[in-house]
């Protein structure tokens, strides 16, 4: 697919026209998925194709960072453990050691855990707590956990622990330079943390699927009949702080599209990576 690229030996071709073929490979592959029937992509930026030919083709050498970002019950959090087990498995198919490095935006969620107390229980904190501001997270530790990370230094990160009791562990999960730094979450384009990522990812999403999950979960979560209001506050929440965020993507993805069809579209680009520097 990529012998365009290859047909010329790395020491002869000059990374600049080897970035070059890589960005007309990745152009053909992002037009046709854009084209095609249930497509995971809803738009991209044609900076964004030039970008990641930087990024493969060495001419860029920095670790590299992703943000995803989307309403509740978009599909961001599936969208984003599948795009890193498919790089896992590329990294552990031909040995390539820290290759990808999560910092979970939800993780820093600033810790409620005695005004849970106070309340009760989770769902009556939540009905006079506003979860879905970006204020009720510490964003600015998330971008300096993330530009440290980037810099080559290990952190630790906090811990926010999501069965109801508003906990959050600080320092708890070590967290170790990669070539990937990647994190997802309501508000992890907004503006106290965006301009920590080198590509900026919206996940797109149908009102009707996205209250259809968001009431499945609410039912997980026992919210009971707080689950309306809690529904009612997201959305107008969205409209402030989340949406605007589609507008600055790189790339709009649809949160509807059939999971495998994201690690295919993926392993398209990982294909660069294999012929490259992996194919015998």
């Amino acid at each position: 697919m990529m012998q365009n690229i290859l047909s010329t030996s790395q020491n002869i071709l000059k990374p600049t026209t080897l970035c070059e073929e890589i960005e007309s490979y990745l152009q053909r592959v992002f037009e046709n998925e854009l084209k095609a029937d249930g497509s995971i992509l809803v738009s991209y930026t044609p900076f964004v194709i030039k970008k990641i030919a930087a990024y493969l083709s060495g001419r860029i050498k920095m670790p590299a960072s992703i943000g995803i970002a989307g309403e509740t019950a978009s599909g961001k959090s599936t969208i984003t453990k599948d795009l890193i087990d498919t790089i896992e498995s590329f990294a552990a198919e031909f040995n390539v050691k820290d290759v990808i490095t999560r910092v979970n935006t939800d993780d820093y969620y600033y810790d409620r855990s005695e005004m849970v107390k106070e309340a009760g229980s989770f769902s009556e904190f939540a009905k006079n707590y506003d979860l879905d501001v970006p204020q009720a997270l510490e964003l600015e530790l998330m971008y300096r956990h993330i530009k440290e990370l980037l810099s080559g230094k290990e952190t630790y990160l906090p811990k926010y622990d999501m069965s109801g009791t508003a906990v959050r562990y600080d320092n708890y999960t070590l967290a170790k330079p990669s070539k990937v730094i990647i994190s997802e979450g309501l508000f992890t384009l907004t503006d106290k943390v965006k301009d920590a990522f080198d590509f900026k990812i919206y996940v797109d999403i149908d009102e009707n699927i996205k209250k259809e999950r968001f009431y499945e979960r609410a039912k997980e979560r026992d919210l009971g009949d707080s689950a309306n209001l809690i529904y009612k506050n997201a959305n107008e929440k969205a409209e402030i702080y989340i949406r605007p965020c589609k507008k600055q993507a790189d790339i709009v993805l649809s949160g509807s599209a059939d999971r495998i069809k994201y690690k295919n579209f993926l392993n398209r680009i990982i294909e660069v990576i294999h012929e490259l520097y992996f194919a015998e």
